[in-house]
């Protein structure tokens, strides 16, 4: 492993570990659940706080949650009368159970097998908006991998089996005609993305999905970016806000005001004047330990969102279609029976969107 690299993937570790055993302090048995969560109902009491508690959950950490650091860090949440609360957890399992049982509120995660699975189940989860929607970030391979096609006989890595990471493995292997079984692909379930990025260093896999600040250092050492995914033009529901249906007809306020204010961050991103202030919210968000290592993932930030923040149907329709070969349920399910925009559109008619 090149030392700039090492360097990068021991300050996240040392930053991660600390902030897992403060929690472990905090939180006691209920750590077990999750990486990191703080625990307040849905319908409990707001205590002193003169705003509404609201808490977001969000497993994926990446460039895609830049939009949540920033509406957090200018106060847009606050400026709507929210007293948000953004929580990391492990994994997308853990934010969807979090979410259904009240803990949170809202959920911010991509179409993946574990929210599908749940909503195919019975679960009260909808998609309400869509705040990324298409895949992102950087197909990364080994310095000897040339081309996609040279990825037949090799190993891939991704965080677990039928998780947005999966989704976004596969379907890129799809639109390069690669069959996983076929072609004698290795997909292995190993982890986060400093896991999977220092499996690549050391040789243990072949290739993985990255995104943007991480394949940016292991291309600094020499590795082969195969693609930026979202440039393949694929259709996909990437992150998106996820909500209990009960609170879209209980406290559709909460889900009004969060999008009002997610709406103002993506507009300040967008604005190249707020550049020093976006890598900043990046370079927290992200517990990167330089702000260099931040701004090289800006000018692609930008390009992540879209004004409209409808859910992408067709990418949430493309996604059933992936994991309903072998899971029937997902497969019965109607990308329309899944969404539920109707703040989307309201605001929309405002022209707030």
């Amino acid at each position: 492993m090149g030392a700039p690299f090492g360097k990068f993937i021991q300050s996240f570790s040392k930053i991660r570990s600390a902030r897992t055993n403060q929690v472990r302090k905090q939180h006691g048995s209920f750590f077990a659940a999750c990486v990191v969560f703080l625990c307040f109902g849905a319908n409990g009491s707001y205590g002193a706080t003169a705003f509404p508690r609201v808490v977001i959950t969000f497993a994926s950490f990446s460039e895609r949650e830049t939009v949540l650091f920033v509406a957090q860090d200018q106060g847009f949440f606050r400026r709507q009368g929210l007293d948000v609360q953004l929580v990391y957890v492990g994994s997308g399992s853990v934010a969807l159970s979090s979410l259904s049982r009240g803990d949170s509120h809202l959920n911010t995660g991509s179409a993946s097998g574990a929210i599908l699975g749940a909503i195919a189940g019975g679960g009260d989860v909808a998609f309400v908006a869509g705040l990324v929607n298409k895949l992102t970030g950087l197909f990364v391979a080994s310095p000897q991998i040339k081309s996609p096609p040279d990825l037949k006989g090799k190993k891939i890595a991704v965080t677990s089996i039928g998780g947005g990471n999966w989704v976004f493995t596969m379907l890129a292997l799809e639109h390069w005609g690669l069959d996983a079984k076929r072609d004698g692909i290795s997909v292995r379930a190993l982890g986060n993305e400093s896991v999977r990025a220092q499996a690549l260093t050391s040789g243990t896999i072949d290739a993985t999905q990255l995104g943007y600040a991480f394949a940016s250092a292991l291309r600094s050492q020499g590795f082969r970016i195969l693609a930026d995914l979202a440039e393949l033009g694929i259709p996909y529901q990437g992150t998106a806000l996820l909500a209990r249906r009960s609170i879209i007809e209980s406290s559709p306020e909460i889900i009004e005001r969060s999008l009002r204010a997610l709406a103002e961050a993506i507009s300040f991103i967008q604005d190249p004047k707020n550049k020093g202030a976006v890598v900043r919210s990046l370079a927290k968000g992200l517990h990167l330990s330089r702000l260099e290592e931040a701004a090289d993932g800006y000018e692609r930030v930008k390009g992540l969102y879209e004004k409209r923040l409808n859910p992408n149907i067709e990418g949430i329709r493309n996604t059933i279609r992936l994991l309903g070969g072998t899971n029937d349920k997902i497969g019965r399910l109607r990308a329309e029976d899944v969404i539920d925009d109707r703040i989307v559109r309201k605001l929309e008619k405002e022209r707030v969107l």
